[in-house]
């Protein structure tokens, strides 16, 4: 295998294990903060401002549910504190059942007089991803309740 090969092998296998996390503003963003002090919520805290709504999933190469609610529950944080909110209220959260499979292909093609036929046969092993959607936060100082 050659340098480029395996350069763009590479490639396709860290863009295939990213996943994206859309956002839709509802807000003003604040200033920037870690995302290790984005705290998450499933019960709404009793005074907050809402920022944006976040969707994101899980990336395609992610094996194992808690590995995968980990990698979103990351990116919802990421996602957040870029926005400068410190909490992100978790609204839903599943599986993408996806039809995974087998694909075969065949071609053929005649040049300068010899004839060439060649087939091939794809299969999908990528696991199903988990989803979620949730709204960034900011909460009042004062206003979240004691961590456990």
């Amino acid at each position: 295998m050659n340098k480029l090969s395996r350069s763009m092998l590479l490639a396709v296998f860290l863009l295939a294990g990213c996943a994206s996390t859309s956002k839709v503003m509802l807000g003003h963003a604040r200033a920037p903060i870690a995302p290790e002090q984005v705290r998450v919520y499933n019960q709404p805290p009793p005074r907050y401002h809402e920022i944006a709504l976040l969707e994101t999933q899980s990336g395609s190469f992610t094996y194992g549910e808690q590995n995968k609610m980990n990698a979103v529950l990351d990116h919802l944080r990421k996602a957040a504190a870029e926005l400068g909110a410190n909490g992100v209220l978790l609204q839903e959260q599943g599986n993408d059942y996806r039809g995974g499979g087998v694909g075969v292909g065949v071609g053929g093609g005649r040049f300068g007089g010899h004839t060439s036929v060649g087939g091939g046969v794809g299969i999908d092993i990528s696991p199903t991803q988990k989803h979620a959607r949730a709204i960034a936060i900011y909460v009042e100082p004062g206003e979240a309740p004691p961590t456990p």
